[in-house]
């Protein structure tokens, strides 16, 4: 495997940062999850958008331009021999002291892994998977927004905890008003009558890149998309549930807290988005090979 920092490429086991790195010490830095398909790079464009947007939001100036970071990722698709596959694009405040102070960090550091990923086993998305809610709410947007895709990612990993415990890969965070916010690594969407609902952005929920292309590719079809502020009553009650994600992408859920969605199976709207999604990442990206 060959890693990109800062400029350079390194293998995999000579690809290093400081122990200094304030991304390391501090959780300080911004990232994306992106996929290939087909030899394309999907919605790259989209994910380097998101990811200028995370790093303003915590003052952090990324040294590279928008048009470098495209470039720099396809490539290290190429040189990893990539067609089907997962990349991690990190950008960190750089060296720094130990003291909390971003001003210390003088260069920001930019990590590009391009790899494999199977988030769920594949009998999940077959016959849908189980999840619970879990007592870790969603961090405050006054304490870190959650819109920012950061580096400090133990909220979540607190909630996933929580998860496995229970014997589950995955898990509903509520926020503290007891809204539905997200999951720990995916958006949340039910079906009710043939129309779709989703938590807001301002329940907690991250802006999904996959949360957005279905939200699109549902109202092609035809259906009804809304993002009302949701309780667990209305998912218990739903017609159908699933989740959205980079690494999921999308992923039916049966059973919620020990209650039953619908029928107990997969439904139809859940698998013709599926069909219409990965349809669409056949044809769709960044070219990586001329």
């Amino acid at each position: 495997m060959k890693v990109f920092i800062d400029g350079k490429y390194f293998d995999e086991r000579n690809a290093k940062v400081s122990v200094f790195d304030h991304g390391l010490l501090y959780g300080d830095g911004v990232f994306e999850g992106i996929r290939a398909y087909n030899g394309r790079v999907f919605k790259l464009k989209e994910h380097i958008d998101r990811l200028f947007c995370s790093a303003k939001a915590i003052l952090l100036t990324l040294p590279m331009a928008h048009a470098e970071l495209m470039r720099a990722t396809v490539e290290t698709c190429r040189r990893n021999k990539i067609r089907h596959g997962y990349i991690r694009l990190v950008v960190t405040r750089g060296v720094g002291t130990l003291g909390l102070n971003p001003n210390r960090c003088k260069s920001p550091s930019v990590i590009i892994i391009a790899d494999k990923i199977q988030l769920y086993p594949k009998e999940m998305y077959q016959r849908g998977m189980e999840i619970v809610t879990v007592p870790t709410t969603r961090t405050l947007h006054s304490a870190l927004n959650p819109a920012i895709k950061s580096l400090n990612y133990l909220n979540n990993i607190l909630a996933k905890i929580e998860a496995n415990n229970a014997g589950c890969e995955e898990a509903i965070m509520l926020n503290a008003e007891g809204f539905v916010a997200e999951c720990t690594g995916d958006n949340l969407f039910i079906v009710k009558a043939g129309k779709l609902f989703t938590p807001p952005l301002s329940a907690g929920a991250l802006y999904g890149i996959t949360r957005g292309t279905v939200m699109d590719i549902a109202r092609e079809e035809g259906h009804e998309v809304s993002e009302p502020s949701l309780t667990r009553y209305d998912l218990f009650n739903a017609d159908e549930c699933f989740l959205t994600g980079t690494g999921a992408e999308i992923i039916p859920v049966t059973k919620i807290d020990g209650r039953v969605i619908g029928d107990g199976k997969p439904g139809a709207v859940t698998r013709k988005l599926e069909h219409q999604y990965h349809a669409l990442t056949k044809v769709s990206g960044e070219p990586i090979y001329a």
